[in-house]
């Protein structure tokens, strides 16, 4: 006998614990391409050698950015299209799942023989194509968060699951990447990360067809409404972007999470190379230090109801500052004793951090909630997505950056293959001058980034417990009924 579905008062399925892990399950399949990122700095400047070239490279891509995010999110907004199957932000959803099954490897078409020109034609126009996919599918998904339920408590748990779906998507490329792409000199090996990246976008797409399958919209948007108001201006949005103090906050924090994830990862990879002369081992203890991620998540829910998203952020962004500045220490004479170290430090850092992560979308989609409050308008594609640019803008101009100053302790072309004449970087050339100071690179990178985060969360984020049931209240919004909010 076919078991009934329970629904609410509207028709809708009731919120549940299948409401959850479908959202996870969209930003692992988000992860499994955007994980790759981290490893495209190692594959174009010790693969393709562009290590003269690669940071000019990303920031123009950034360009790219600027024009991408924003348009796709207005797109969106203004799309009045009538989607049979689905919802039309998982219909976009569903056309980025298909791009991004290649979109990924196009960034990572291994061919260190060509000429210079012919690189910077790869990257860019690799670049581009994932990175249209990629807004495609997750400008959408993140204004989802604000669609599948009102209730402060259900998206407390999609942003608590969809950590959780961000952290399982890291870690498996994180653990199991380095067994695969590093050849026993501990080079990387290209060939290897192509295959692995159209193995993740693979992936990337089943995962997303989970969520498209076992998403239900409560929150009903009558697109007929805005027909009559003035087109799209993007100077427009983002002043109304500029006066949302919690979309502020929490897109500064969002850049200092990301600096210390992304703009760290070349010179963490790098470390790993070099100063502790072990690739293998660094998913390990990366995956090590997402336990407290793992054990606050279950506890999320029930904290952000007493406490509040914004108070217990800024707690986490405290402990990521005090585990940042723990990995100032530094025993160069004793690699053994500073990997404990550094692992210790990194458990403290990842626990604010996991504390911030876990609320980090529900603070979100309560800006989303904030900018109706303050103009009478919903706008989730264009605050989403100017959100997501400027997240962009950390995970590109971080990296550049911290490459840059890596080039300028000694990071550069050292070796030329002899097969194709091409210039590369042998780590195993590299000094271990070098690995120390880039050890403490590493630690200045991670402070800076839980800084930020304190400053958004902290000092901007205006949306305290107070203030948030003020302007659910304002807009017919409650808490959940347990019945409805269980799971």
């Amino acid at each position: 006998m076919k078991k009934e579905k329970k629904l609410d008062a509207n028709g809708h399925r009731k919120f549940g614990i299948r409401d959850s892990v479908a959202y996870a399950a969209g930003d692992l399949g988000c992860n499994m391409s955007f994980a790759l990122k981290g490893t495209m700095a190692l594959f174009w400047t010790q693969v393709m050698g562009m290590s003269a070239w690669y940071s000019l490279l990303l920031i123009i891509v950034q360009v790219w950015d600027a024009i991408n995010d924003p348009l796709i999110g207005s797109i969106i907004d203004a799309d009045k299209h009538v989607y049979k199957r689905r919802n039309k932000f998982l219909q976009y959803i569903f056309i980025g799942s298909i791009g991004l099954i290649v979109g990924g490897a196009c960034c990572f078409l291994p061919f260190p023989g060509a000429p210079v020109w012919a690189k910077f034609i790869i990257f860019i126009a690799g670049y581009v194509v994932w990175d249209a996919f990629y807004t495609i599918a997750n400008v959408p998904y993140g204004s989802l968060l604000s669609l599948i339920s009102n209730y402060p408590a259900d998206r407390a748990s999609l942003s608590a699951w969809r950590s959780i779906g961000s952290m399982v998507g890291n870690m498996l490329p994180m653990v199991i990447l380095p067994f695969l792409i590093y050849n026993e000199d501990e080079s990387l090996n290209g060939t290897m990360v192509f295959v692995a990246a159209l193995v993740m976008g693979v992936l990337g797409f089943i995962f997303f067809q989970f969520m498209i399958k076992n998403t239900e919209i409560r929150v009903d948007i009558d697109t007929k409404l805005n027909e009559d108001q003035p087109k799209f201006n993007v100077f427009k949005a983002l002043g109304n972007f500029v006066k949302n103090r919690p979309a502020v906050g929490a897109t500064i924090a969002a850049m200092g999470m990301f600096i210390g994830m992304q703009g760290a990862a070349t010179a963490v990879s790098v470390t790993f190379q070099i100063y502790f002369k072990n690739t293998e081992i660094s998913g390990i203890v990366q995956l090590f230090a997402m336990i407290p991620i793992v054990l606050f998540t279950p506890l999320a829910r029930k904290m952000v109801t007493k406490y509040g998203k914004k108070e217990l952020s800024v707690v986490g962004s405290i402990c990521s500052i005090i585990g940042g500045a723990g990995l100032f220490i530094i025993t160069p004479d004793n690699v053994g004793l500073d990997l404990v170290i550094y692992i210790l430090c990194q458990l403290v850092y990842s626990l604010g951090l996991g504390i911030y992560s876990t609320v980090s979308w529900a603070m979100m989609g309560d800006a989303i909630d904030y900018n109706e409050w303050k103009t009478g308008k919903r706008e989730e594609g264009v605050v989403y997505s100017l959100h997501s640019f400027f997240r962009k803008l950390a995970q590109g101009v971080g990296p550049a950056v911290a490459l840059i100053i890596m080039q300028g302790m000694g990071y550069v072309n050292n070796a030329i293959d002899p097969e194709t004449g091409a210039e590369f970087i042998d780590v195993t050339l590299l000094s271990w001058e070098f690995a120390v100071q880039l050890r403490t690179l590493v630690a200045i990178l991670f402070l800076v980034a839980a800084v930020m985060q304190f400053i958004g969360l902290g000092l901007i984020y205006n949306l305290d417990k107070k203030t948030l049931a003020k302007m659910n209240a304002d807009l017919g919004r409650g808490e959940a009924p347990a019945e409805i909010t269980e799971g």
